[in-house]
């Protein structure tokens, strides 16, 4: 046990730092964020999902990863739309573009991955 968490650990930390030196290089720096933690610590998952119980499970994890990264898309840009064009709060935008997130990672799941 102490061990996977050893491991998950330098590899979560090498991913890390490997997607923050990548994240340094991009302009605007802005971006740097987007290259840091969530990348790293979804391979990190995959990997050491892989090794322990498969290429076959692992897929179904690769599918729900995508499944919540295409409901995170939808998310930002109803935020932005509601911060820039209908001039919300960054409080409202954000609660209320969680129904949307919800909604698009619900209906993939239901439609595609079930």
């Amino acid at each position: 046990m102490w061990l996977e968490s050893a491991y998950r650990f330098v590899v979560g930390g090498l991913a890390v730092s490997l997607f923050a030196l990548l994240g340094t290089a991009v302009k605007p720096a802005s971006f740097a964020g987007l290259f840091s933690a969530a990348p790293s610590v979804a391979l990190a998952t995959l990997g050491l999902t892989i090794a322990k119980e498969g290429g076959r499970y692992a897929s179904i994890e690769c599918k729900s990863m995508i499944a919540g990264a295409a409901a995170l898309c939808l998310y930002s840009l109803a935020t932005n739309v509601m911060l820039m064009r209908c001039r919300f709060s960054a409080l409202a935008a954000t609660s209320m573009s969680m129904a949307v997130w919800f909604a698009c990672a619900f209906g993939i799941w239901m439609g595609f991955l079930r």
